[in-house]
């Protein structure tokens, strides 16, 4: 069995991580992590420094907040606890710094994106962008969202950039904004527009635009329900104990 400890339980993503996780047939939930200690049938400690104290976990999930992400990692990691993360908001940086803590067969799993249909998403448009000289990238996520754009939008722009190999887009940038608009043109990621929107109703949406003369590709990937990210989930938990060191993206995972 692998034993499990959840960071930020109380939360949406958290809650339903505990259930996917209680529910699989390889897995125990030892523990959760989340300062508002909510009532609920397992143990739950405010940090994850207490939590190991007391339980010895094989992975920690953490789906909390970019502010404290990073500091459950340094009580983690040096543990020699896997750890399978879906905060974003974590600079490539931070994740190998984060990395370099943990002893050798310790595994940081990052993923921007945990749904199997985003990361097709994302290999589309690799293959897409050596053939379409522009592209842009508008994310939607619901209101309460803590950054944008979010990690799946960054990491999607930096895979076009990388396919692209460094070729710059030809399509007019912020010196056409306006004055007074600034930002019209969204940010730019690795020289990729990038525009955000926030807003209630959406859970994860992201669409993915390509022109050429005379033609335009649209790939779109659609998240209605947190449900969707438990395969991934789950994914990265049985594998991330056969991995060592930082591994970022689910497709690492998906044969």
């Amino acid at each position: 069995m692998i034993k499990v400890a959840v960071a930020g339980c109380a939360g949406r993503m958290g809650r339903t991580v505990c259930d996917a996780v209680r529910a699989a047939n390889d897995m125990e939930l030892v523990c959760g992590i989340d300062p508002h200690r909510p009532e609920v049938d397992f143990p739950v400690y405010p940090t994850v420094a207490a939590a190991l104290e007391s339980w010895t976990a094989d992975v920690l999930v953490d789906f909390t907040q970019p502010s404290v992400v990073a500091d459950n990692l340094r009580e983690a990691l040096p543990a020699g606890v896997d750890c399978v993360v879906g905060t974003t908001g974590l600079s490539n940086e931070t994740l190998q710094e984060l990395a370099a803590l943990a002893p050798d067969g310790t595994c940081l799993f990052y993923a921007p994106n945990f749904t199997t249909g985003a990361v097709l998403m994302m290999e589309f448009a690799k293959a897409a962008a050596p053939y379409f000289p522009e592209a842009e990238v508008i994310e939607f996520h619901h209101c309460n969202k803590k950054d944008a754009p979010s990690g799946t939008a960054v990491r999607t722009a930096q895979i076009i950039a990388e396919a692209r190999g460094g070729r710059a887009s030809e399509a007019p940038g912020k010196e056409t904004e306006i004055e007074g608009a600034e930002g019209a043109r969204g940010a730019l990621v690795d020289g990729v527009p990038v525009h955000s929107v926030r807003s209630m109703g959406y859970v994860a949406s992201q669409e993915v635009i390509f022109g050429s003369l005379g033609q335009t590709l649209s790939i779109r990937h659609d998240s209605w329900d947190r449900t969707s990210y438990m395969p991934g989930v789950l994914l990265g938990i049985r594998s991330v104990g056969s991995c060592d060191g930082l591994v970022v993206g689910l497709e690492n995972f998906m044969a």
